[in-house]
């Protein structure tokens, strides 16, 4: 009867692409006979009539309304977990037919079925779906691709292997998921590896993101939560740019991650219809406020003004004049927030674990190294212990390794679970510390990591200063933080050694840069000045300084190291030198009249700390010690 029907109205059928009422009536009674238990018999007839339905309405099924494609996709994969073996088979067939007869329509490629199924697993996985079962579809898929003889000169089987890859990502993920229901990093790694499966399913991808945020959320990673909400922000805005409904998308967010562009522009059209409109500029706003809100409570103000660049324009669109007024009000709070975290230094961003794994139980992640953000002021002895307590109730017998020093798999004890956990701070070369002004700007947007290890050539960790080297180590992470999840894998690892007259020119060279950044902090900061100048210029404190200096420069030792080492040595002694006496300059200008004693005699320190050195590097390059004030200070 269906197929008579079909072929005395198929013209009526085809109308508006399938959408009208007589298509929705004839495609409802055929999804009737899939939702209703059949004998095996009928179901044999059923599914020759849809190959039927198949071949003769692929424009409905590909290029109409992907509602159609998406119901059908539901209905074929909950069969291929039917208990009836004949009938699990079929539905693999019809499967593996649909997707290639998508394939032959659009001509390069079945991202519509691809994407359909994507949405059908993770509806039928909510339902409860036989994971096991789906398994063996999938390998069914697979052998039917592997077989096609008349497909292997197409890119179509690895369009299946694609999908198959894909659909074995979310079934691992969401199995795992029960298993580390309370270690709330492994569950957000695990949700993020869906998100990422769902990179060409909009609506998916944002489901899983917004899962994210609430477990950040519910354990205080605001900045985390809000890159969550950022991330759909921007997946959003990418997918309205290409339906045509916006004209900005995924790069407009450029300036608050480098995460963003590579992860939220991979949305893919899914060869239909693109007159559904899954998202409005309506979610866009929504999501720009609620991301807003989150980058206030990380404290990250300076991200706000990129965020109402992309929402005042719609406002002003939209003539929503109640809304600007709130979002000027907004950035006025934001930006005097940032004023007065720069002039308290109060703030804290969060600190940066290196944490390595090694041992059996971590599976994946045995010998992988990730970095943890930790909130705020977190310690070494506090990550530590909480990750030994999670490890150990999980898996019992955890053994911390709390030096830096390289590990070397093959001799640890295999019966014991090892987890290194290293303290690393973010690592800028010199043309990035130019670029990155301010201190938010060197704690946002980073990936590289530094960390130190001393060692002596005689074995020992530390000797004295002219036996001490000094092994660094920049690691590399695949994202920049922060991210939508809060450990980051190392990617990349760079090592290299410096001798102890290197040590010593790294060691002064840091204290020329860290007491630079102090200087030309705008608006200056009294008591960090301070506090760096008297570390630097005073007597009592004055041994690293000078030990270095007598130990490497002294006229009895210095024939025994390397010109160029001792000539930059000597050089950075000078911009020392140099660096200090800008700094009581900028003093003098900071202080008040009850501080004139205290100022005094800072100079005088310094110009004993200025004699002392030039016995070392030469007394006619210590004439002009003082360099110019920067602008901001002079006119103070």
């Amino acid at each position: 009867m269906i197929e008579l029907f079909i072929t005395h109205f198929k013209f009526h059928l085809e109308q508006d692409d399938g959408d009208n009422v007589l298509m929705k009536k004839l495609f409802n009674v055929l999804m009737t006979f899939l939702r209703i238990g059949q004998s095996e018999e009928v179901m044999k007839y059923v599914f020759a009539s849809l190959r039927s339905f198949m071949h003769k309405f692929s424009s409905v099924l590909f290029h109409g309304s992907a509602n159609v494609c998406g119901v059908l996709c539901y209905e074929i994969l909950r069969l291929c977990n039917s208990k009836i073996e004949s009938v699990r088979t079929q539905a693999c067939c019809f499967m593996y037919l649909l997707m290639r007869s998508n394939y032959e329509f659009s001509g390069k490629g079945c991202a519509r079925v691809h994407h359909q199924v994507i949405v059908a697993v993770s509806k039928l996985i909510a339902a409860g779906m036989n994971r096991h079962s789906m398994l063996q579809s999938l390998i069914i898929l697979k052998n039917y691709s592997v077989d096609d003889k008349g497909m292997k000169s197409t890119e179509f089987p690895a369009e299946v292997r694609d999908l198959i890859k894909k659909v074995h990502t979310v079934l691992l993920a969401t199995a795992q998921m029960k298993e580390h229901e309370d270690d709330h990093e492994v569950l957000v790694d695990l949700q993020y590896s869906l998100a990422k499966s769902y990179s060409s399913t909009p609506e998916l991808r944002q489901t899983w993101l917004q899962s994210m945020a609430l477990i950040h959320e519910k354990h205080g990673d605001y900045s985390e939560s809000a890159m969550c909400y950022i991330h759909s922000a921007a997946l959003v805005a990418e997918y309205l740019k290409s339906r045509g409904e916006y004209p900005g998308g995924s790069s407009l967010f450029r300036n608050m991650s480098s995460n963003i562009v590579p992860d939220e522009s991979l949305t893919v059209d899914d060869g239909g219809d693109n007159s559904e409109l899954i998202y409005r500029t309506k979610n866009l706003i929504d999501l720009l406020e609620v991301s807003a809100d989150r980058i206030r409570m990380s404290e990250r103000y300076e991200l706000m003004g990129e965020i109402y660049k992309i929402a005042i324009p719609l406002y002003e669109l939209e003539r929503n004049f109640p809304l600007l007024a709130i979002a000027y009000g907004t950035l006025k709070e934001s930006y005097e927030k940032v004023v007065a975290v720069m002039e308290t230094g109060k703030r804290m961003l969060g600190r940066y674990y290196r944490v390595a794994f090694y041992g059996r139980v971590f599976k994946s992640n045995d010998g992988k190294e990730f970095i943890y953000k930790e909130p705020k002021l977190t310690s070494l002895p506090e990550i530590s212990q909480r990750l030994n307590e999670k490890y150990d109730q999980k898996y019992g017998n955890v053994k911390l390794i709390m030096d830096s020093a390289k590990v070397k798999p093959e001799e640890l004890n295999p019966a014991v679970n090892y987890i290194q956990v290293t303290f690393v701070e973010p690592y800028f070369d010199e043309d990035e510390l130019k670029q990155r002004v301010t201190a938010f700007e060197r704690e946002n947007n980073i990936r590289r990591f530094v960390f130190e290890t001393p060692f002596t050539l005689s074995g020992k960790a530390r000797g004295s200063l002219s036996e001490q080297h000094k092994r660094k180590t920049i690691l590399t992470t695949s994202h920049s933080f922060p991210y939508v999840k809060k450990r980051i894998l190392v990617v990349q690892q760079e090592q290299y050694e410096l001798s102890p007259i290197e040590v010593a020119i790294d060691e002064m060279q840091n204290k020329v840069i860290d007491l630079n950044q102090v200087i030309n902090l705008d608006p200056p900061d009294m008591k960090k000045l301070q506090l760096r100048l008297a570390g630097s210029v005073s007597v009592q404190v004055n041994a690293g300084p000078m030990a270095y200096a007598e130990t490497f420069l002294d006229n009895e030792v210095v024939k025994n190291y390397m010109s160029k080492h001792v000539e930059a040595l000597q050089q950075t002694y000078r911009d020392f030198v140099k660096v200090c006496g800008n700094a009581i300059n900028v003093n003098e200008i900071l202080i008040q009249k009850d501080q004139t004693a205290y100022h005094e005699d800072l100079k005088e320190r310094y110009e004993v700390l200025k004699t002392k050195i030039a016995d070392y590097v030469g007394p006619e390059t210590m004439e002009d010690s003082f360099l110019l004030l920067p602008q901001q200070h002079s006119e103070a």
